[in-house]
């Protein structure tokens, strides 16, 4: 399942109070994916004069055709938990009990009788997009020609007064490197400015021959919810638009796939026989496993098994362990699968 950033979070402790009937209400998540895409935008445009850029500036090398393209450089798969909303577990407890419950924002079971941090709290980050200042439209060069250009009819005429005043603006930059320009900058602010106007007549006129190559990075983070095996559209990607919707056919499909999900079994005792469900047990969860695939006409972008939630079973926990007034216990559990991660005893003053 498709859903539509991390953010802190602190943990919520709860007691067994007159107010609440002595019982803690709490859930176990489901593992939830945030999927973080990279992509690099490429835009190729070619020069006017791309046909004359080997007899004039040396180079085969040019741009032939505007092109654009997208494509994927990188999967980040951050598996996270999200409450499982539509099942609750009661935690019933005797008046006076020091057992105390850790739990998140969302009332997701995090500890017993221990503080522990809460996890960050994810959902889609809005896109990162590092914009170029400004995409080539081909004409830059027109700001540097001359009337002599302009009034010119032919493209090899063009072509070739272009291609002088290319000549002259290299020469000009070099002279001032070298300090031997007929006027020299007063300071070193005046030389950096001349310089950089330099840098910017020659990189326009040049493209007018060889076409420019012009590229962006983007970033978008979709959150997909695991549920059977099976494979459907994460989103599409566009050569014109980038990111598209699943539906939108623009676009070649990126799928998600599910597979070999492995759910685990009931723990056994020395006996080899499946244990017990203690009487009003702490529930928790027993995660399973599944084969995440992500792939795109044909290509691979990420593979690995992780650890489901919701592919797995419950099990639960004797409550009296954590009332034992002697030697009261603790408990820790994984916020992503609801897994029991820690148990122990608490020193006593």
């Amino acid at each position: 399942m498709v859903a539509a950033s991390a953010w802190s979070q602190a943990t919520k402790i709860l007691t067994a109070e007159k107010s609440n009937e002595y019982g803690i209400v709490y859930s176990l998540p489901q593992t939830a994916l945030e999927i973080e895409v990279s992509v690099r935008h490429t835009v190729e445009k070619k020069g006017p004069f791309y046909l004359y850029a080997k007899k004039y500036i040396g180079t085969a090398d040019v741009v032939t055709e505007d092109s654009e393209k997208w494509e994927i450089t990188g999967i980040k798969v951050t598996p996270y938990g999200v409450p499982d909303s539509g099942t609750q577990y009661l935690m019933q407890l005797k008046a006076g009990s020091p057992v105390f419950v850790a739990v998140d924002a969302d009332g997701m079971l995090l500890a017993i009788n221990k503080e522990v941090p809460a996890p960050e709290r994810r959902g889609n980050k809005p896109s990162a997009q590092a914009q170029p200042t400004k995409w080539p439209d081909g004409k830059e060069y027109l700001d540097f020609v001359d009337e002599d250009f302009i009034a010119s009819k032919s493209p090899a005429r063009q072509a070739q007064l272009l291609a002088e005043a290319l000549m002259e603006v290299r020469d000009s930059r070099l002279s001032l490197t070298r300090g031997t320009a007929d006027a020299m900058p007063t300071d070193g602010k005046q030389l950096e400015l001349m310089l950089n106007s330099l840098a910017e007549q020659e990189t326009a006129m040049t493209e007018a021959f060889t076409g420019s190559v012009t590229t962006e990075s983007a970033t978008r983070t979709f959150t997909f919810i695991p549920e059977t095996d099976g494979k459907e559209i994460l989103f599409r990607l566009s050569d014109f638009a980038g990111f598209v919707d699943a539906d939108d056919l623009s676009g070649d499909a990126v799928n998600i796939e599910i597979s070999s999900a492995n759910r685990p079994k009931l723990p056994v005792d020395a006996k080899g026989e499946e244990k017990k469900l203690p009487k009003n047990a702490v529930i928790y969860n027993l995660p399973g496993s599944a084969q995440v695939t992500i792939s795109t006409l044909g290509k691979t972008l990420y593979d690995k098994e992780l650890n489901l939630a919701q592919f797995g079973i419950t099990f639960g926990l004797d409550p009296s362990l954590f009332s034992d007034k002697k030697q009261p216990s603790f408990a820790t559990f994984d916020p992503v699968t609801g897994a029991l991660m820690e148990t122990g005893t608490l020193k006593q003053n």
